[in-house]
């Protein structure tokens, strides 16, 4: 049969319209067995035909929601979630319609940083083969983001969520998954989605939006002390860029942050960095959430002060970030292997701070002692912590501190422990200016509270020498 002009036209209409009718699209985030943040405006996007008609309905409640495309072809709700609980669908309805089903309310939590954060039990970990066999949690969805990079801020990566089971959680963050099952068994088995993004090796600088390492002079100065790693990207933004934005700005309960180590090399900066990763993640996803973040263990091969002068950028980061929160394992690390193995506890610490801080049970414990302030008084130094009741040392924690005298001179020091405070003195030292603890990179203090939790280092003065 001989086609005419006009069948022609009818068939390339034809297929046009076939086209279109199959344009709805959703990131790949959002799919069969994820979790949404329960009692909340959840933020569900995707793309289409511009001005083509959306409708949203889900079997955990009767409205409807309607949205239309936009003429870059986007479109975007806020989607009111119920009480935790599930599995329930999500039907997305365009020219094409898009089935979300297993889908769980309950807390959404995610997980970054670098290696600490994203060992697994294949790589093995303290008790990890207990773990594994207990694993069989359905409840607790997990989700794994392969690693990217990107230039400027993109709008879909990659993974899938997968139910946790003995087999799902060997490869997934240990720490998460710990901190993932503690919530869940102080919450009322409520549905947890974890969504993990930790790159090992990584430095902080890849996960901070280049613009604001580059508008701060010392910062950008700092990123460039990083040398080239053949494990990791080094440049500004680059892993915001590709692994966290596209996450934006969905509705999570809130953040946990393992990372530093790499960063001994520009240790100073760190206080800088991490409050501004956590003001630009807060930004983007349009939410103050929890922010908790790991203290770095101590390791030998830091060199002598690198390691603790990250450690102690990290607790001076406390004074400069709201609704966050420091974890401290040095008592849990082991100063030969910059890998230790006992995540358990850290997992365990991270969600007790969380089901304390974010979740109202206050009879769970916060933090060790964390150092606060000093007053001279003569020849001695008063040291004051908040989380300090029930001070007390084990080993050679006392013999940790050191006085600097008013030639900026450091001396080994005196300390006993009186009324939950340290009363500090140096016989060499008659008019003391600043006073320092557990001063070095591999030191492990023994100093802890009655909750058992250790202290920090710390040092008052201002340069971190």
């Amino acid at each position: 049969m001989k086609l005419t002009k006009r069948h022609l036209t009818f068939l390339s209409f034809a297929f046009i319209l076939s086209f279109a009718k199959a344009n709805i699209s959703l990131p790949e985030f959002f799919s069969n067995h994820m979790v949404l943040q329960q009692q909340s405006e959840a933020k569900l996007w995707g793309w289409g035909h511009p001005q083509e008609k959306v409708t949203i309905t889900t079997t955990w409640s009767t409205d409807t929601i309607r949205t239309e495309v936009n003429n870059q072809c986007k479109w975007s709700v806020a989607l009111p979630t119920a009480k935790a609980g599930g599995p329930y669908e999500i039907t997305i309805q365009g020219y094409n319609t898009v089935v979300l089903s297993d889908v769980m309310l309950g807390e959404v939590w995610l997980l970054s940083g670098q290696s600490n954060m994203e060992w697994c039990a294949r790589w093995g970990y303290n008790n990890a083969d207990e773990v594994v066999k207990n694993a069989n949690r359905p409840n607790i969805r997990l989700f794994t983001v392969t690693r990217r990079t990107a230039e400027n801020p993109i709008m879909d990566l990659q993974g899938d969520w997968k139910a946790c089971s003995p087999e799902t959680v060997l490869d997934f963050s240990a720490i998460g998954y710990i901190f993932g099952r503690t919530l869940q068994d102080s919450l009322d088995n409520v549905p947890i989605g974890l969504i993990n993004t930790a790159w090992g090796g990584s430095p902080i600088e890849i996960w901070v939006p280049e613009e604001e390492i580059t508008k701060d002079e010392y910062l950008f100065e700092e990123s460039k002390k990083l040398e080239d790693m053949a494990w990791t990207a080094r440049e500004p933004g680059r892993a915001y860029n590709a692994i966290i934005a596209p996450l934006m700005p969905m509705n999570i309960a809130g953040v946990l942050w393992y990372q530093g180590e790499t960063n001994a090399a520009n240790p100073k900066a760190y206080t800088g960095m991490l409050a501004a990763l956590a003001d630009s993640w807060r930004k983007g996803f349009d939410k103050d959430f929890s922010f908790y973040y790991a203290q770095i263990a101590p390791w030998k091969d830091y060199g002598p002060v690198s390691g603790v002068q990250v450690r102690e950028a990290q607790r001076r980061a406390l004074d400069v970030m709201d609704n966050a929160g420091m974890v401290v394992v040095s008592d849990i690390g082991d100063t030969l292997d910059i890998h230790p193995r006992n995540k358990i506890d850290a997992g365990i610490r991270f969600a007790n701070l969380a089901l304390n801080q974010t979740y109202g049970k206050r009879h769970l414990p916060v933090s060790g002692p964390i150092y606060k302030a000093h007053t001279v008084n003569g020849k001695k130094v008063v040291v004051n912590f908040d989380y300090a009741e029930g001070l007390h040392a084990k080993g050679p924690a006392l013999t940790m501190f050191e006085l600097k005298d008013k030639d900026g001179k450091w001396h080994k020091a005196k300390a006993r422990i009186r009324k939950n405070t340290i009363e500090v003195s140096a016989r060499e030292v008659k008019e003391p200016i600043d006073v320092r603890f557990a001063w070095s990179s591999a030191a492990t203090p023994g100093l802890f509270n009655k909750d058992g939790l250790p202290a920090s280092c710390f040092t008052s003065s201002e340069d971190m020498e």
